[in-house]
C-alpha cells in the first residue's frame, strides 16, 4: 500500500461515453493535457488480448486460429469485421472482454485512489448498457449528429462506408444516452470548439471539488 493505509474515497470518477466516432477519445486526451489522470477503454481492451493473456487464449477458444496474426497477435480489424456481422458472435466476445475490462479499470481506479488525486476519468463505451454508471459519480455524453460520425470514421480510421454504417447500426441510440447523462459534450465543430466545451466543463467540476471540499471542512 504505498500511498497510504487507505485509497482517497473523495476522488471524483467521471466516465466518458459515446457512440462510435463522437470524440470520447478526443476529449480524453483534452483533459490528460490540463493533468487529469484518464484511462482509455481502447488501451483496456488491447491489454487484455495481449499474448499469453486468458483473455486472448479465450478469445481463440471461441473464434479459432484464424482472428490471430502470424506473430500470434490478435487481428482485431478480421475479429471486428466478423462480429459485426452476426450479433450473437458479438455478445460472445463482449462476455469475454467486457468482464476483463471491468477488473483493469477498477484496479486503475483502487491506483488512483491510492495517489490521492481529486479527479480522474474513465472512456467507457457501454456505461449505460452495462449498468456500470451506477458505479461512478459523473457521466458525460461525448456527440455527434450520424453523419459527422460515419465521415470520420472514413476518413480518420480508413473503414468503408458500409462497414461503419453496420458498425453504427450495433450501437445504442445517442438519444437515451444524452437523455441519462449528467453533462452532454457536442462535438459537431471543430477540434477547437470541443477543447473550449471540455476544458469548461472540468473547470465546473473542479470548482464542484473545491466547494465538496470545502463544506467537508467546516
Amino acid at each position: 500500500m504505498p500511498w497510504g493505509e487507505t485509497p482517497d474515497e473523495s476522488v471524483l470518477s467521471v466516465a466518458v461515453t459515446g457512440n462510435i466516432a463522437s470524440g470520447k477519445s478526443s476529449l480524453l486526451r483534452i483533459w490528460e493535457r490540463a493533468g487529469v489522470p484518464v484511462i482509455s477503454a481502447d488501451d483496456l481492451a488491447r491489454a487484455v488480448v495481449e499474448p499469453g493473456t486468458a483473455g486472448l487464449r479465450e478469445v481463440v477458444r471461441v473464434f479459432g486460429d484464424e482472428v490471430l496474426e502470424p506473430d500470434g497477435q490478435l487481428d482485431r480489424s478480421r475479429l471486428r469485421d466478423r462480429v459485426f456481422r452476426d450479433e450473437d458472435a458479438r455478445r460472445k466476445l463482449e462476455s469475454i472482454l467486457h468482464p476483463r475490462i471491468r477488473d483493469l479499470r477498477e484496479a486503475w481506479l483502487r491506483e488512483q485512489g491510492w495517489r490521492g488525486v481529486e479527479l480522474v476519468a474513465a472512456e467507457i463505451p457501454l456505461l449505460f448498457e452495462t449498468g456500470y454508471a451506477r458505479g461512478v459519480d459523473v457521466t458525460i455524453v461525448v456527440d455527434a449528429p450520424p453523419a459527422v460520425r460515419l465521415e470520420r470514421l472514413v476518413r480518420l480510421r480508413g473503414l468503408d462506408a458500409e462497414e461503419a454504417a453496420r458498425i453504427m447500426s450495433t450501437q445504442a441510440d445517442a438519444a437515451d444516452k444524452r437523455a441519462m447523462a449528467d453533462h452532454v459534450i457536442p462535438n459537431d465543430g471543430t477540434p477547437a470548439d470541443l477543447e473550449q466545451r471540455a476544458l469548461e466543463l472540468l473547470a465546473r467540476l473542479r470548482a464542484r471539488i473545491r466547494r465538496e471540499r470545502g463544506w467537508q471542512c467546516r
